[in-house]
């Protein structure tokens, strides 16, 4: 059976209240009890103490009179005088009994059964040493019913003569315990009541936070990612709770834009080529395209196939590097070398371009720490990436300085550069900023953002500098000593971010 958290609480609150207040009564029926035992025993001990003094003196005093020959009736008598007296101005019961436990005089016999009192009862009150002897009972059926009892021997001539036995009955302590139990439980259950209301008042307040998340995350699960938590605040944890959930809904349905606009954007890249693919071939089969022109539009096929190759190797790329596959392989190397060779290669684009190099030297010699491979194929896309967008008679010039524990290397491009408000999604995966560049659409805009992975991976930063229309720059850093275990990053916080407006690189 589903226990909600708030019929839950109530329970354990309502059990530990229901304890508590079980506990703190019976606690105090004890310590009542035991305070009233101990008056009662007090004052029946005062009684007693005066109905001793008393007996003896009159005992004694007829016994002096009358010599050894005094009737015993006549001396009870007078006791009973002087005893009863002291037994109704106390409300008390007050009976003598010889050595052997009977009763010889009693000052009401009302609630007494004719037996004798018993001989280990009897040795306690002797044990006493001349002191009291306490008990709450029936001295061993001596009374019909409980009751507090205060007894001690009366010495005559050295030895017991008799024992003085004072009782107050028990129903006091039954009534006393009746009255408490009643006022005491009508306490304790407006008490409970009021507690309960309050547990309820406080319950609903801190569970209806809690059903709209529940309510939110169920529709959140459903497929609603614009859903969201309202009317939740404070600084509690509830209100943690909420805002938490609203933040991670937020980047989920943020994450969730992102891919459908990355599936969209693979699935526009995937397809131009291979639209471009199949009319061509389409049009040599069914004769469109004649013979003497089949081979160029064979060639173009060829370019669309390796563009298509490239994005797809891109992906592959991407994901080995965002899921962690790829091993970096770091040594010292010197950043010259690949700037250098990365250029080397690209000798043929950048004379058919008309393109001015500047800054490539063979001289110098600065030591980074990194995976030669990936900061290769960093150096290859920015490069790739100037050289689309610089104008014929234009410059790239190359720069690397060192600052601290760091190396900023720098490829900078004269063109038009990036518009300001595009510099901060450049890096994202497809993004396009071709109306800014009045440039082609050429690539996938997969290349900037593999360099930001790549330089992450690698322990550094890379950024991009423009002034629009004059030049664009593009800056990354690398270590130049071997980082302490853990410090290279695998990857940035941010690697994952979608432009709000388009993919493009």
């Amino acid at each position: 059976m589903r226990k909600s958290i708030s019929v839950a609480f109530f329970s354990t609150v309502a059990t530990l209240l229901i304890l508590g207040v079980a506990v703190m009564g019976l606690s105090q029926l004890v310590l009542f009890s035991r305070y009233f035992a101990q008056e009662r025993f007090a004052t029946l001990d005062d009684v007693g103490d005066l109905a001793a003094r008393t007996a003896t003196y009159v005992w004694n005093s007829l016994e002096d009179e009358d010599g050894e020959n005094a009737q015993l009736g006549a001396r009870l008598e007078a006791v009973l005088g002087q005893v009863d007296l002291i037994g109704q101005s106390a409300n008390v019961c007050l009976f003598f009994t010889d050595t052997k436990g009977e009763v010889v005089l009693a000052s009401s016999s009302d609630h007494l059964t004719g037996e004798a009192v018993p001989a280990d009862i009897l040795a306690e009150v002797d044990e006493t040493g001349g002191g009291v002897y306490h008990e709450m009972g029936k001295m061993g059926g001596v009374l019909d019913e409980r009751f507090y009892v205060s007894a001690r021997p009366i010495l005559r001539q050295g030895g017991p003569g008799a024992y003085l036995f004072v009782c107050a009955s028990g129903q006091m302590l039954e009534a006393f315990v009746g009255r408490f139990g009643s006022n005491f439980l009508l306490s304790a259950c407006l008490m409970l009541i009021c507690a309960s209301v309050l547990t309820m008042f406080l319950m609903r307040k801190l569970t209806e936070p809690l059903h709209r998340i529940s309510e939110a995350a169920q529709k959140f699960g459903g497929g609603d990612f614009s859903v969201r938590v309202e009317d939740v605040d404070g600084d509690g944890e509830i209100a943690d709770l909420a805002r938490t959930f609203n933040t991670m809904a937020a980047n989920l349905q943020e994450i969730d834009s992102s891919r459908g606009q990355f599936m969209g954007n693979i699935a526009h890249e995937l397809r131009t080529p291979m639209t471009t693919i199949k009319g061509f071939i389409d049009g040599i089969l069914d004769g469109t395209i004649p013979p003497e022109l089949q081979n160029h539009y064979l060639q173009l096929v060829s370019q669309e196939t390796g563009r298509l190759a490239r994005l797809v190797q891109n992906m592959l790329d991407l994901s080995k590097l965002e899921s962690g596959e790829y091993q970096v392989n770091a040594r010292m190397f010197n950043i010259w070398e690949t700037l250098t060779g990365v250029a080397l290669s690209a000798e043929q684009r950048i004379n058919d371009g008309q393109i001015d190099l500047e800054g490539l030297t063979m001289d110098e010699r600065v030591l980074v720490y990194a995976d030669p491979d990936l900061i290769h194929q960093v150096v290859y896309n920015i490069l790739d990436n100037a050289i689309k967008f610089t104008p014929p008679g234009g410059t790239i010039r190359f720069s690397v300085e060192k600052l601290g524990p760091e190396a900023e290397i720098s490829i900078w491009n004269s063109g038009q550069g990036i518009a300001p408000d595009a510099l901060p999604f450049v890096f994202e995966r497809f993004y396009k900023e071709d109306k800014s560049r009045g440039l082609h659409a050429r690539g996938a805009g997969l290349g900037l953002h593999i360099c930001k992975v790549l330089v992450n991976l690698s322990g550094g930063q890379i950024r991009a500098e423009s002034k629009q229309g004059e030049w664009c720059r593009f800056v990354f850093t690398l270590p130049v000593e071997v980082p302490g275990r853990g410090d290279l990053l695998k990857l940035s916080d941010d690697t994952s971010q979608e432009s709000p407006e388009g993919r493009a690189g």
